[in-house]
């Protein structure tokens, strides 16, 4: 970003500085789990530098769930749109860390996304293919308050932004101010605003997306977060889904407005642990509020005007560990054509097991298929893509079986099959007890989908088929998978499907797909799939 004011030659003390600070963040950037710290360790504040801040003030850190993207806001900078027109501008700036942790210098968003006197991203969704931005947009026309939603495209643009349609919204948002952020899973929406006209004190609320792609009434996060003739602002979920952080001026703080904790402790949204408030150096005796982290919640990237380049710049701080969310695990990956292996934009889903509740949602990259979705632990999760035309090859992460290590980074790509005569698609998600063929609870959201690809597709005809590996004899191996068939055609003919329309079929040994020599290749030839024989 160009300075405006800086003299020559504070502008190499500040390169000077920034050289030693980039130095200093390759040695701070290990993996946490050997990097903890406790209540005795010096935590200091670490400016991102002047590819990022500079003389004018820097406000609204939003960063991403991997920590290499960053949106902020630059004010009266003179590349902004209404720098002109307008006193106090506010325009959309960004970002990006490189893999040696350092950060580019800062550029301008294009348009359509800084059209109006005021811009900002609220929210970077876990792909970052999406961004939740300031103000309500109607194919990139501005209406008024409210929050629209961008999406990134194929040549690396981002959409003109379309309003989120949030049920009786204008009878909350008539305060002063007003702002939002969401859930990393893409169908939680989280407000500050008030319902008081030219108020100054706004409270928290919650919105919940619906099957018809619009958004619930506000409901408030109740009498623990939003105390009477305080404001409550900026609320910040982290990736666990639970732990909240928020600016209150409410008493015990150090100053004006602090940075607050709590989690929440059930699904009512209503009941939350006492907010405890972050203290320093988070917190300072001026105003503090724009409270972000990346996935791994290892660090807060906030806005200060102590001991800065300008008005106010952009920080980041390590938390100590009583300060951090849960830990959640961060799962990245491609969509691919399972036929052609090129890559695909697909929309995805991932649903807790056995229940088949959608715990969120995603979309993988235009240009490349690439996807990032952030998972809490406690769960045993199926993720799928889903396109037209294509059946999805659904995956299971069972995080019940992982140890709460710390945050984690998973890769796993996802494959759509297109729906063709011939195409034969593993089922990921049937799940069988050892040496028996009652289909587990679980196993009912796959098939389920199975049930509705024949409804869609009347002319669809299946084979549905069990396999299994080496050991065993042949002749207790294909009783065994041929079991294992029925029990699967026999829930699906359970649903309405007539009989007509699928077959099914043990092979026992015969058919592996990958080496009997070891248990990784035994598991791949455990497997139950469906081959489309008419269409």
């Amino acid at each position: 970003m160009k300075k405006t004011i800086l003299t020559l030659l504070a502008y190499s003390y500040i390169q000077t500085i920034a050289a030693q600070t980039a130095f200093d963040s390759a040695i701070v950037l290990v993996p946490q789990a050997a990097n903890i710290i406790t209540a005795s360790t010096i935590v200091k504040i670490e400016n991102l530098g002047i590819n990022i801040n500079s003389d004018l003030p820097e406000l609204r850190p939003t960063i991403s769930a991997d920590g290499n993207l960053l949106f902020f806001i630059c004010q009266n900078h003179p590349a902004n749109t209404k720098f002109r027109s307008v006193p106090n501008s506010q325009d959309i700036w960004y970002s990006k860390r490189d893999s040696l942790g350092n950060w580019s210098e800062a550029r301008h968003m294009r348009a359509p996304l800084n059209s109006t006197h005021y811009n900002a991203v609220y929210w970077i969704s876990p792909d970052n293919n999406r961004i939740l931005i300031r103000g309500a947009f109607t194919e990139g026309a501005f209406l008024g308050k409210g929050v629209s939603m961008s999406h990134l495209q194929a040549d690396s643009t981002w959409s003109a932004p379309d309003m989120l349609y949030i049920k009786n919204f204008e009878k909350y948002d008539k305060g002063r101010q007003s702002g939002a952020t969401m859930a990393h899973d893409g169908q939680t929406l989280l407000l500050y605003m008030t319902p008081e006209r030219g108020s100054p004190d706004n409270d928290l609320y919650v919105c919940f997306l619906t099957t018809d792609g619009t958004w619930t009434e506000p409901k408030t996060l109740g009498k623990k977060i939003n105390l009477p003739a305080y404001d409550e602002m900026t609320p910040y979920l982290a990736a666990d889904g639970v732990t909240l952080y928020f600016s209150s001026n409410r008493p015990g703080g150090l100053g004006d407005n602090d940075i607050w904790m709590t989690k929440r402790l059930d699904k009512s949204w209503q009941k939350w642990s006492e907010p405890v408030n972050l203290g320093s150096p988070v917190n300072t005796a001026d105003w503090d509020a724009f409270f972000t982290l990346d996935a791994g919640g290892e660090y807060a990237y906030l806005t200060t005007n102590l001991d800065t380049y300008g008005e106010s710049d952009i920080v980041r701080v390590k938390l100590l560990e009583k300060e951090k969310p849960n830990p959640v695990v961060l799962v990245s990956g491609n969509v691919y054509n399972a036929k052609t292996k090129q890559p695909l934009s697909a929309s995805l889903i991932y649903e807790t097991l056995p229940d088949g509740t959608e715990a969120g949602n995603g979309v993988s990259n235009p240009s490349d298929g690439a996807f990032k979705i952030v998972l809490p632990y406690d769960k045993n999760y199926l993720i799928r893509a889903t396109a037209d035309k294509f059946f999805a090859q659904s995956e299971n992460l069972n995080l019940d079986s992982l140890t709460k290590a710390g945050y984690k980074e998973i890769h796993k790509d996802l494959y759509l099959f297109p729906i063709e005569i011939g195409q034969v698609v593993r089922l990921n998600n049937v799940f069988f007890d050892f040496d028996k063929w009652d289909l587990r609870p679980e196993s009912y959201v796959e098939l389920d989908r199975v049930v509705k690809l024949l409804k869609e597709n009347p002319a669809i005809e299946i084979e549905m088929s069990a396999h299994t590996d080496s050991k065993g004899s042949d002749e207790y191996n294909f009783t065994l998978s041929d079991n294992r068939a029925r029990s699967v055609k026999d829930y699906i003919l359970s649903k309405g499907i007539a009989e007509s329309k699928i077959i099914s079929q043990g092979y026992g040994e015969t058919k592996p797909v990958a080496t009997n020599d070891t248990d990784d290749g035994r598991q791949l030839n455990r497997r139950v799939e469906f081959k489309i024989l008419k269409n």
